[in-house]
């Protein structure tokens, strides 16, 4: 899978949605990191190489889901990267080490995402290595929140509120790729990776039930399966999970070296079975979303 390198405006590079003709199913599937349009504004600002940059990514996760519209369920994907916009944290999780001038008092400068360098506008990379080769104006950064960040969680806000009312209930599955091996920020950096970690914040953003569901499942296929560690969910989930108020949200981990290689970018032996098997996950999921009405 080639990046792609657009002068269009920015704001047409926001998102897409890719919908079924009709939603039939209390499901809506996110894939916020798969993202691959840059600009030649921002490969200029940078220090690194395109495909260094390109280590943040969460690459095809978006076609490994591709299976949810044909489920019934609506498919949210950024198309900006990751490394210029992370629609996972917070609004303004900004470091201030970053820029040349003030940042605005509702900035969040201290939460663990922006000491690590990875806020909503990321300092580093995956394995830590700087972005940019200059100091960033804070009117930069502001600018790639609204362009970008606003519109990609209205859209999910907008899935989300109307599955909801249409429904009774909703499920939010956030999809997500981990590098085989923790990097060297990473609290198991040097070790090995399961092939799927599922996140909801330690029993707080979604039912039980659909994650024994998920957990279940890929287990059954021969996956190795951990719930929250070394990932419990990020943003997204934390924000959108409200299961008191009918809201679920589970963050979904997939280990890379399941379906890609991870220095080349090119897909592996392994796409076409592990797309199979998320396939009939979500199709699980949509005839099981009716536990949620219960829940």
């Amino acid at each position: 899978m080639d990046a792609v390198v657009s002068a269009r405006p920015e704001e047409t590079l926001a998102f897409d949605v890719i919908g079924p003709a009709e939603q039939t199913a209390a499901v809506v599937v996110a894939s916020p990191h798969s993202g691959r349009t840059y600009t030649p504004e921002f490969l200029a600002a940078c220090r690194l190489d395109l495909k260094t940059l390109r280590k943040s990514e969460d690459s095809y996760v978006d076609e490994l889901l591709g299976a949810a519209p044909h489920c019934g369920a609506p498919l949210l994907r950024a198309r900006f990267p990751r490394a210029y916009v992370d629609p996972n944290r917070e609004p303004f999780e900004l470091d201030p080490a970053m820029f040349d001038d003030d940042l605005p008092a509702y900035a969040n400068t201290c939460s663990p995402r922006v000491t690590a360098g990875l806020g909503t506008i990321a300092r580093v990379v995956a394995n830590g290595e700087e972005i940019y080769h200059r100091k960033l104006q804070v009117a930069e950064a502001i600018s790639r929140i609204d362009r970008l960040y606003h519109p990609y969680h209205e859209a999910l806000e907008d899935l989300v509120a109307s599955t909801r009312a249409r429904f009774g209930a909703c499920l939010l599955i956030d999809g997500h790729s981990m590098p085989s091996v923790g990097g060297p920020m990473d609290r198991d950096a040097g070790r090995r990776r399961v092939d799927f970690v599922l996140g909801d914040c330690h029993g707080s953003t979604c039912a039980p039930e659909i994650v024994d569901i998920v957990q279940d499942f890929l287990e059954t296929q021969g996956y190795h399966v951990t719930r929250n560690v070394p990932y419990a969910g990020g943003f997204t989930t934390r924000h959108y999970g409200r299961p008191d108020s009918g809201v679920h949200a589970l963050q979904i981990e997939i280990n890379r070296s399941l379906y890609m290689d991870e220095d080349s970018f090119e897909r592996g032996h392994g796409f076409a079975e592990l797309s199979a098997h998320l396939g009939e996950l979500l199709a699980l999921l949509v005839r099981k979303s009716g536990l949620l009405r219960a829940s």
